[in-house]
């Protein structure tokens, strides 16, 4: 249970890791980093800034999709202890997930992607099949 929820804390910083990148990059394309209007200023960056906060979105949707997956199996009284290794493999597909994303490797991107999505299937296929 402890990989579990070590890994949805790691899975919550990083969107918000993606919006300090992004905010890095607005400083630099934009000069400033606007604190009162950041999702306007955000809609102006181009390249490797727009990628991060498309990262950044990415990252909450698959933050979603991981905690419904995990609360199904706990619904359905799978144990927990014995998904740890999909789990971590998950978090590092995630961290992954955000260079391959701003560095532009969309095929490798898509990939860790089809990978993250893939396990959260098999945690539902586990919540459904646990009854």
């Amino acid at each position: 249970m402890n990989t579990v929820i070590t890994s949805l804390l790691i899975l919550c910083i990083l969107p918000i890791t993606c919006a300090w990148i992004a905010g890095y990059y607005r400083q630099q394309q934009l000069g400033s980093v606007d604190n009162k209007e950041p999702r306007i200023q955000s809609q102006q960056l181009s390249g490797a800034g727009a990628r991060a906060v498309a990262a950044q979105g990415n990252s909450w949707e698959a933050l979603a999709v991981f905690s419904a997956a995990v609360l199904a199996m706990f619904i359905a009284g799978v144990d927990l202890s014995g998904v740890s290794t999909p789990v971590l493999v998950f978090v590092a597909l995630r961290i992954a997930y955000v260079p391959a994303y701003i560095g532009n490797v969309d095929k490798l991107r898509s990939l860790i992607f089809l990978g993250g999505f893939g396990i959260c299937m098999y945690f539902f296929y586990l919540a459904l099949s646990a009854n």
